[in-house]
């Protein structure tokens, strides 16, 4: 027995409107998507925040980017434990199926997921820190860079830092996967750090030269 219900009208009547305009003005496109498949040159991995509009911020089409979505676009270290790992499936079927060029990481301004790692690593909040928590034990990735932080005595300050260091733990865990170590190796991808400030519309990017996010 399921409990589904049907959608809210207003999603009923969006999609309806899309369906009469920008479906019917690409038709073309959209069955060639369908019957020749995806062949994204990226994957982009960020946060679920329904703030972050990856597709808007760089214009993309249909068929153009493969979008994973998790709490505080975090991607765990790689590991062989043969449990069920949602990001590590979905970057290996980006890299090792779809054979995307680029891997690309946003992290983005007041992230809840940041905070609450924050919160639970200096023990405001117990919740997160209980076993049967699923955010906490998901941030607990992030458990690294909060300790590179976690001297910045000014709470604005410590949280825009670590916002970035969930954008750098996970491009190190990256590393970890062999078959993207292989792929880097061969010069067939490349990965990118990026920070978004929602509020002011400013994309900053890592540059691993000079060890900060510079605009761009």
């Amino acid at each position: 027995m399921h409990n589904a219900r049907p959608l809210p009208t207003y999603l009923i009547q969006r999609y309806h409107g899309w369906k009469a305009t920008s479906y019917a003005e690409n038709e073309s496109w959209y069955r060639t998507l369908a019957q020749e498949g995806q062949h994204p040159r990226a994957m982009l991995i960020s946060c679920c925040d329904s703030r972050v509009h990856v597709t808007s911020i760089f214009g993309a089409d249909q068929g153009e980017f493969f979008i994973h979505r998790n709490i505080a676009n975090l991607v765990p270290p790689h590991t062989s434990d043969g449990g069920q790992h949602g990001t590590s499936a979905a970057i290996e079927y980006a890299v090792s199926v779809l054979h995307v060029a680029h891997l690309i990481v946003m992290g983005h301004s007041n992230c809840g997921g940041i905070k609450g790692c924050d919160e639970m690593c200096s023990g405001k909040a117990p919740t997160l820190d209980e076993p049967g928590s699923f955010v906490g034990r998901w941030i607990d990735i992030l458990r690294p860079g909060y300790e590179r932080v976690s001297g910045i005595t000014d709470d604005a300050e410590r949280t825009l830092a670590l916002e970035k260091e969930a954008v750098l733990i996970s491009l190190e865990n990256l590393s970890t996967f062999p078959f993207i170590s292989e792929a880097m190796k061969r010069g067939v991808l490349t990965l990118h750090g990026l920070w978004l400030d929602t509020g002011e519309g400013l994309v900053e990017q890592y540059n691993a030269a000079s060890k900060r996010f510079e605009a761009i």
